[in-house]
């Protein structure tokens, strides 16, 4: 393992440290963590044009902010090592513990997930990416992991670089707005805006030059005169200015089909940060006395609170000291955990580690943001509801339906794999063979030789394909036996119409459906008959070598059948050869049989009656004609 010296350990720490102060780390875990991925990635580079290591610092970088504990720093270190099957998720365990291991697992699914397997759409990918994990640092550091590579663009080759961006545009930034954090959101478009629409980019930065030459350097005056005013009367507040952020102007103008910023009513904004709930409506009361409220522009996100758990007070304020009159201001209100909360989002309480529950708050906060993921991606319902990701030992993705077992997963790796299958291992464990996997479960099975598969797994597979697998395995297995079932079903079948039983060269079955069938194929048309998978009577019309007599044998049915039967039982007055027919009425041919009568009907048919049916009594005279029984 790679000697790590102290100056690179604390380089390392340097980049975690939030005002000057760095985290209490375990400083031996730590370097474990530290060695083992200057082991793992050597010089290798990522395809952002960087070495590997220094990504994944640059990515600790980015997750500085949220202040992460020592599982999610030794997991950013360490979140590429399972890329290419070197380092084993077993091994990851072993060393670092299962909350290590769950978060690599998990960072390695969702990059699988949402850049490898882009055959899927792109709402689909934002749903897939919230729902895989429901550990808001899996996530977290997946869309570090992006701001690290924009952080690096410039060594991205040109061709890659769209691609790069385009999935930020499309896939992260909505994520990480969907969880609130819009810090990471902001960086993201800010970074790939301008590569994606380079002249929009371009367009929109020159009209805010031209309105800021205008209008001037105002913000910071306006934030100090509106402090000085709160201070007047006995509040403190912390004031601070943005202006809005390029490309939210630009799908702002799009939405309002609008080609000026000058239409744009919150182009500046001031946010004013106070202690509490009703210093927040206070604020707002004064500022309305101030300057002049613009109408229908007043937004209450305390009482009703965005689906990210966003929560200010929005007004905007025309008028407003230290700014140009006719300048729109938007004036955002909030307390010190609203503005942390808008920040981090879902990641903020555990960012800021609140007390014991951080991590059970933390986790049910992003479930209730999943229940109402269609904000993300329209209004579809989830896609993926029904699909689950599985790695396994060597960190290799399978996809399972939900609902899927160790043998389901077996069988989808490879039909050796489930045929040998003894048992299985998740997550290092024993688990049963109805053991429901779930996302991110690594699965390990165990072979035993030679293989004695059961068709009592037939029950327990979910998945048709497996089945079919298995299926298939377990008849070639029996072969002989269906063969011989086979051909003991069709040689019954000949004798019912009277025909020579199979020779030992099967000649029946040598031409069928026209094709000429190797000794080989005509077996499995035995086996298949064997399996009761066909019945022999459905193929003698495929078969050659009895379509001649099949026909006629139907034509000498047809010729000879019922009319036939019936009259050679019944004996028509005059021996006139007439076609009769049993009337439904009386049944004449049930037991006992009586003495009987015809009448013959508009089709010149006899219909026989009992002489003491009422139907044949109400019948005309001239119609009826003597039937006996012969």
């Amino acid at each position: 393992m790679a000697l790590v010296t102290t100056a690179e350990l604390t380089a390392v720490l340097s980049r975690l440290a939030i005002d000057g102060e760095a985290p209490k780390l375990d400083e031996r875990r730590l370097m474990r963590a530290l060695s083992l991925a200057q082991d793992v990635y050597g010089h290798r580079m990522h395809h952002s044009g960087v070495r590997i290591l220094d990504h994944a610092l640059e990515t600790l970088t980015a997750l500085a902010p949220f202040r992460p504990d020592e599982e999610s720093v030794i997991a950013v270190l360490l979140h590429h090592a399972l890329d290419d099957g070197a380092f084993t998720i077993t091994r990851l365990q072993e060393e670092f513990g299962p909350a290590v291991r769950s978060l690599v697992s998990n960072v390695h699914l969702l990059s699988h997930v949402t850049l490898r397997a882009r055959r899927s759409r792109i709402e689909d990918l934002r749903i897939m990416l919230l729902s895989v994990s429901d550990d808001v640092r899996t996530v977290l550091i997946t869309l570090c992991d992006r701001v690290a590579i924009l952080r690096l663009l410039g060594d991205i080759p040109e061709n890659e670089r769209r691609t790069v961006c385009q999935d930020v545009l499309q896939l992260f930034a909505p994520v990480a707005a969907r969880l609130g954090i819009y810090s990471i959101k902001h960086e993201l478009e800010n970074h790939a805006f301008p590569v994606m629409y380079p002249l929009d980019a371009e367009r929109i930065s020159e009209q805010i030059r031209q309105f800021n030459d205008e209008k001037g350097n105002f913000l910071p005056h306006a934030a100090a005169e509106l402090k000085g005013f709160f201070s007047a009367r006995g509040m403190t507040a912390e004031i601070e200015w943005r202006s809005k952020e390029i490309y939210s102007i630009f799908l702002k103008m799009q939405e309002k089909a609008i080609t000026h910023i000058r239409d744009l009513f919150d182009l500046y904004a001031l946010r004013v940060i106070v202690e509490n709930e009703a210093e927040c409506y206070q604020v707002l009361g004064l500022l309305h006395q101030l300057g002049r409220p613009v109408p229908h522009r007043f937004k209450d996100y305390i009482a009703f609170p965005k689906p990210n758990g966003y929560q200010s007070l929005h007004t905007t304020i025309l008028q407003l000291p230290g700014a140009p009159s006719d300048a729109f201001i938007e004036v955002q209100i909030r307390t010190n955990a609203m503005h942390r909360e808008s920040q981090y989002g879902v990641a903020a309480h555990w960012a800021y580690k609140e007390g014991v529950t951080t991590e059970a708050m933390r986790n049910a906060q992003l479930k209730k943001m999943l229940l109402s993921h269609e904000s993300v991606a329209g209004t579809r319902a989830h896609p993926y509801a029904d699909h689950i990701f599985v790695l396994t030992p060597k960190g290799e993705i399978v996809e399972l339906p939900e609902g899927a077992t160790p043998l389901d997963f077996a069988f989808t790796v490879h039909t050796d794999l489930g045929i040998a299958f003894s048992s299985a291992r998740v997550n290092g464990s024993v688990v049963p063979l109805l053991y429901n996997l779930d996302n991110g479960d690594v699965v390990e099975i165990q072979k035993q030789s030679p293989p004695h598969p059961s068709t009592r797994w037939m029950q327990l597979l979910k998945m048709a394909s497996s089945r079919a697998k298995l299926k298939r395995y377990l008849a070639v297995q029996d072969r002989p036996r269906l063969v011989d079932r086979g051909r003991q079903t069709l040689n019954e079948e000949l004798r019912k119409h009277h025909l020579p039983p199979l020779d030992t060269d099967l000649a029946i079955l040598k031409v069928c459906d026209g094709e000429v069938l190797t000794v080989l194929q005509r077996e499995d048309l035995l086996m298949k008959i064997g399996q009761g998978s066909e019945k022999p009577s459905s193929f003698f019309r495929r078969l050659e070598a009895l379509r001649g007599t099949v026909i006629e044998a139907e034509q000498r049915k047809k010729s000879t059948g019922r009319l036939q039967r019936k009259d050679n039982a019944l004996l028509v007055e005059g021996s006139v050869p007439m076609p009769t027919r049993y009337a439904k009425c009386c049944s004449p041919e049930a037991e006992p049989r009586g003495k009987i009568g015809g009448v013959i009907n508009r089709m010149g048919t006899v219909m026989v009656h009992r002489e003491k049916c009422k139907m044949f009594k109400q019948s005309s005279l001239e119609r009826r004609i003597g039937v006996k029984w012969r």
